[in-house]
């Protein structure tokens, strides 16, 4: 086994020489991954981002009022992107001058670097601190934070990207940075018609497949390998009795792909698999057992228009 210089090349060695094959979808996030995911959210079929955006313009004063505390509050945003959706809300707090802080975090520098100019023109007053690097990595700093309330948002249903377990394990690092009084504000993707889902997930423009082959020229840049991204076919499954979806890159034919970077030389069988992600569906009975597994009570809930998401907020 190689020496590793970093996570990406250990996950990619560790993912390929599996079986079946897997890559995390963590890494879909590099400059051009993050921009192609922009586009992904603007997509029709792509029904999230409307759905939750919906949400925060319709109750961003119920959200407001909930969020306030008496010194003001740290609003600490996870996985903040683009921050198209958290502007709402940010618009409405500075408007009405409640007093907070921002803090976006985010893996990727090229999105909170897009995501402080931005907000610095439109919003020049919002006091915005981003912080950089892997989630909890963060909030155990963040944990410290212990003079004034915090929130702390994930929107997007990026939980969804977890099986219940690692779900559970996620809220519970969450709970463990939170003080009384603080609260979670968290997007969660509901059950609804399977075709809804595969269509998200599967777009005719073919955004999400490039999203998907995107990591294979990834690894062809960081690790100087040969994927020839023809070769793979994108395929989006969901089963609507566990409530997951999941994305796949097939193989069409017989494959040798080399990675010079890590020594390493991967052969495919016609039609063996890569699975790149799933993406979880839930309703508020899973929610509220995941919210009992990780010491949490689901104190508010609000949907869209066309009940297609929820956020729901939490307390300790």
């Amino acid at each position: 086994m190689p020496n590793f210089i970093n996570a990406f090349e250990e996950d990619v060695y560790q993912g390929l020489t599996a079986y079946p094959k897997k890559l995390s979808s963590k890494y879909f996030y590099d400059e051009k991954g993050d921009k192609i995911f922009q586009q992904i959210m603007n997509m029709p079929e792509y029904y999230l981002t409307n759905a939750e955006y919906n949400i925060i313009e319709t109750h961003k004063k119920s959200l407001a009022e909930k969020f306030a505390g008496p010194t003001g509050f740290d609003l600490i945003e996870l996985g903040a992107g683009d921050g198209k959706k958290t502007k709402v809300l940010l618009k409405y707090l500075n408007d009405e001058q409640y007093k907070f802080t921002y803090l976006p975090i985010d893996i990727s520098k090229y999105v909170l670097k897009d995501l402080k100019e931005s907000l610095a023109v439109e919003l020049p007053n919002v006091d915005v601190q981003p912080q950089e690097g892997m989630y909890f990595e963060v909030l155990s700093k963040l944990a410290e934070y212990k003079h004034r309330k915090k929130v702390i948002m994930v929107l997007g249903s990026n939980i969804g990207n977890l099986l219940h377990e690692k779900a559970i394990e996620f809220l519970q690092n969450i709970q463990q940075s939170m003080n009384e009084g603080d609260l979670l504000f968290m997007g969660f993707d509901q059950k609804k018609h399977p075709q809804q889902i595969i269509n998200a997930y599967s777009d005719k423009a073919g955004i999400t497949e490039a999203f998907n082959k995107n990591l294979l020229t990834r690894i062809n840049r960081e690790l100087e390998a040969n994927f020839d991204l023809d070769q793979f076919l994108h395929w989006e499954t969901y089963d609507p009795e566990t409530g997951t979806a999941k994305s796949f890159l097939v193989a069409k034919e017989n494959l040798k792909v080399t990675l010079k970077k890590l020594h390493l030389t991967v052969n495919f069988d016609a039609w063996e698999t890569i699975h790149t992600e799933i993406s979880q569906k839930y309703d508020d009975h899973t929610v509220n057992w995941l919210a009992e597994r990780s010491n949490l009570k689901v104190i508010d809930q609000f949907t869209d228009d066309n009940n297609l998401f929820k956020n729901y907020v939490f307390s300790i």
